[in-house]
């Protein structure tokens, strides 16, 4: 290790919905796989494939890398797992219950299967720990600050892996929205967050595929009102709404695009998550006094082009005007010659950030 060539790691994306695996080398990824996952028993099955197709039967990896959800107040950088840092990051299981029970399950399975190679979690929420404090807290009295209650922002890793992308082709003030079954955006100036979507948890925001985004809190009093168990309450929030809630069936972006041209309800869904997009992309730019770079990334961002065009649509008074060819190629620039900023689509890559915040633990290890 310590800056051997040979030194390898194994990256683990566990999703709510995915598992994404990777190894990578000091020269990048190498090998990458992905595995659905329709219900959380697909789990082990998927770790035990993941390690099968990238390590095999040879020699262990110097170290294996996981994207936690969420860190809370006490991660604000890639650490090294432990018995202690386990049972921090299982009371956090109620702020991140579509992620972080199947992360812990993989980093348990791992640790079973891969018996003293160390491991690391990777963390969405540590990139924003830079906002301002203004950003962070949330209008509640002072105590609820004190017990953590606060923004933490997600999809720190894919933010992460797009500035590092970019660098200054950002712009002073850039939005970058990460659209996918999981949404949000984070504003930027100079590479920096100032202020974004998500809050204490990954279900605030935009609307997205199953999760509600941004509710009245009287909403959720009368959920809880009319169905009387918190824990229902919270089942609805998180898997029965948003896009699905809409539709009345699915939350997947390209089943809905393709049944919206005969099917209302469709298509009420499509138009929710491109409004409600380009109304928090609108507000991100009053919080940067305007907006010089939009950058469209994630599942959905990086390839819908559909979707692209219907949120420059709702945004051609701020300058995002898209040209239709370029957005159609999914070319790196997409904005017209006119356009009063520049509009990007850059796929991210998670797995390379997790590669090298893994790296730089191990090798601070004596």
């Amino acid at each position: 290790m310590n800056g051997s060539p040979r030194a390898t790691v194994v990256c683990i994306n566990t999703g709510s919905s995915s598992l994404k695996a990777a190894v990578a080398n000091d020269a990048g990824v190498t090998d990458r796989y992905e595995f659905e996952l329709h219900a959380p028993t697909d789990l082990p099955a998927a770790v035990e494939q993941a390690i099968d197709q990238l390590v095999g039967t040879t020699e262990p990896p110097d170290a294996i890398g996981h994207r936690v959800v969420h860190g809370g107040a006490g991660f604000t950088g890639p650490t090294a797992i432990t018995g202690a840092v386990l049972d921090e990051l299982r009371a956090l299981i109620p702020l991140a219950p579509l992620h972080q029970p199947a992360a812990l399950a993989t980093i348990e399975e791992m640790t079973h299967r891969m018996p003293g190679v160390p491991q690391v979690a990777c963390f969405d929420t540590a990139f924003h720990r830079r906002l301002p404090e203004s950003a962070q807290r949330l209008p509640l009295p002072e105590r609820y600050w004190t017990a953590g209650i606060r923004r933490y922002g997600f999809h720190g890793l894919s933010y992460e892996y797009v500035v590092g992308r970019l660098g200054a082709r950002l712009g002073a003030r850039s939005v970058i929205a990460h659209l996918g079954g999981g949404s949000s955006l984070v504003a930027l100036r100079d590479g920096v967050p100032v202020d974004t979507t998500m809050s204490l948890t990954p279900g605030g925001g935009l609307t997205m595929a199953t999760r509600s985004g941004d509710l009245d809190p009287g909403v959720v009093l009368a959920l809880l009102r009319l169905d009387g168990d918190p824990d229902r309450v919270a089942d609805v929030l998180e898997r029965e709404s948003g896009l699905a809630g809409i539709s009345g069936g699915t939350g997947d972006m390209r089943t809905l695009l393709d049944a919206a041209g005969t099917n209302p309800r469709a298509q009420e869904a499509v138009d929710t998550f491109a409004l409600s997009a380009a109304k928090h992309i609108a507000a991100a730019t009053s919080v940067l006094g305007g907006l010089d770079t939009l950058v469209f990334t994630g599942g959905i961002g990086a390839g819908s082009a559909a979707i692209r065009h219907a949120i420059a649509q709702r945004l051609s008074h701020l300058g995002v005007v898209v040209d239709d060819e370029a957005n159609t190629r999914s070319s790196v620039a997409i904005s017209s010659t006119d356009a009063g900023c520049d509009v990007l689509v850059v796929a991210t890559d998670e797995e390379a950030v997790i590669a090298t915040q893994t790296f730089s633990v191990i090798r601070r290890r004596p």
